[in-house]
């Protein structure tokens, strides 16, 4: 017989697992060392809202856009930031939540990206200003 998987501590367990070693990257851990000044009070808000996307807890209210709105990204670190996190959610979290988590956070990065880059420069790359 499996053992049974608490969702919620794996979640937390990844969300865990996925900011040690962002905090760590070379393109990452910058922004996030630079931004995050509470971390105990940023991994819940982040416990919370993949509780929310996975398991339909309603302990996340807010919108993660406007989070992200105006920190210092480019469109390289949403893939750098899906790298991750994959790796993480399918090391950490039961495969029908690793699943459910990798299409949720594919889905945030494409519209992210849509929200933050707007245009296209004059080489073609997306862009925060018109080109």
């Amino acid at each position: 017989m499996e053992p049974t998987i608490d969702p919620e501590a794996a979640i937390a367990a990844c969300v865990r697992s996925f900011y040690d070693q962002a905090r760590q990257d070379a393109l990452l851990g910058p922004v996030f060392n630079h931004m995050i000044r509470d971390w105990d009070s940023h991994l819940a808000l982040v416990q919370n809202f993949w509780s929310r996307a996975l398991l339909g807890t309603k302990r996340y209210d807010s919108s993660p856009f406007l989070s992200h709105a105006n920190l210092p990204i480019e469109p390289e670190h949403f893939v750098r930031w899906l790298e991750l996190f994959a790796a993480t959610a399918k090391a950490s979290l039961p495969p029908e939540l690793a699943e459910k988590a990798c299409a949720k956070a594919n889905h945030m990065a494409e519209s992210f990206k849509a929200g933050l880059f707007p245009f296209v420069d004059a080489q073609g790359r997306p862009s925060r200003q018109p080109g």
